[in-house]
C-alpha cells in the first residue's frame, strides 16, 4: 500500500531554520505515512536545494508568496492526502499516528493541530490559548498549525488562493466548520517574530488584520499594512 501523505513545505530563505521541522517529519518515515516531502521554494539564495537533495525531497521553485507556493506545492504533490507545514513549525512526536487515525476515521474532513510556541512564558501561553480558542470556536486554524486535507476536498474547496496574505484563512473558510477537525497533539512554532516585535504589538496586529479581512479589506491592502508594521 502506497503511503498516503505528501508533506508540502513553503520556504523562503529558510535553510537555517527548517532543520527541526524536517527532523520531526522524518520521524514518521517508517510508519507508512509519508509518500513524499515537497519543498516549494520562492526563489531563495540559501542552501535549500542542497537540503532538499540530501533529504530526498522534491523541490518546486517559483515566485515568492506563501499562497502561491502552497498552491504550487499541492499541484506538484502526488499523495492522496496533503499535509501543509510551515518551515518553522515542529510537528508533535506522535503526529504520524494522529494523521493515520484521522484518515481512517474522518476521511471527509481536514485536520489541524493545536498551536504551541518554542518558548515558554505567560505571553506565549496566552497567544497560543487565543489561537486554539479561535480554532475551536470560529473554525479558523492558521497555517502555522499545519493543515491535513484530502486532495479531492482540497480541490473542491478551490485550493490555496494566490493572494499575498490570509491564504490560510481563505481556504479554511471555504472548507467550513463541518469539514474541519482537530488532529490531537500540539505543534511548536517559532516565536521569533513575536519576540522581535513584542508579543502585544504582534498579537494586536494579527488580530486587527483578521478583523479587517472579515470586513472586506483586500489581501493586497492588508499585506501592505502588515509589512509596513514590521
Amino acid at each position: 500500500m502506497t503511503a498516503p501523505v505528501s508533506v508540502v513545505i513553503p520556504t523562503l530563505q529558510a535553510a537555517d531554520r527548517i532543520g527541526p521541522c524536517l527532523g520531526t517529519i522524518g520521524e514518521a518515515v517508517t510508519e507508512g505515512v509519508i509518500r513524499e516531502v515537497v519543498i516549494s521554494d520562492g526563489g531563495s539564495s540559501d542552501d535549500i536545494a542542497e537540503i532538499a537533495e540530501e533529504l530526498g525531497a522534491r523541490l518546486v521553485t517559483g515566485p515568492p508568496g506563501r499562497g502561491r507556493q502552497l498552491a504550487a506545492g499541492a499541484e506538484a504533490a502526488r499523495g492522496e492526502w496533503l499535509l501543509f507545514v510551515h518551515a518553522d513549525t515542529v510537528l508533535p512526536s506522535d503526529w504520524g499516528a494522529a494523521v493515520l487515525a484521522h484518515i481512517a476515521n474522518r476521511p471527509g474532513k481536514a485536520g489541524y493541530f493545536a498551536l504551541g510556541f518554542d518558548t515558554g512564558g505567560l505571553p506565549a501561553r496566552l497567544v497560543a490559548a487565543w489561537a486554539n480558542l479561535r480554532s475551536a470556536l470560529l473554525a479558523l486554524p492558521y497555517g502555522d498549525q499545519g493543515l491535513l486535507v484530502n486532495r479531492a476536498l482540497y480541490r473542491h474547496a478551490g485550493g490555496y488562493p494566490v493572494i499575498p496574505l490570509m491564504e490560510d484563512v481563505a481556504l479554511v473558510r471555504r472548507l467550513g466548520r463541518g469539514r474541519l477537525a482537530p488532529l490531537g497533539g500540539t505543534v511548536g512554532t517559532s516565536a521569533a517574530r513575536f519576540v522581535a516585535e513584542g508579543w502585544l504589538r504582534r498579537g494586536w496586529r494579527n488580530l486587527t488584520t483578521l478583523a479587517l479581512y472579515f470586513a472586506g479589506v483586500s489581501p493586497e491592502r492588508l499585506a501592505r499594512r502588515y509589512h509596513r508594521g514590521r
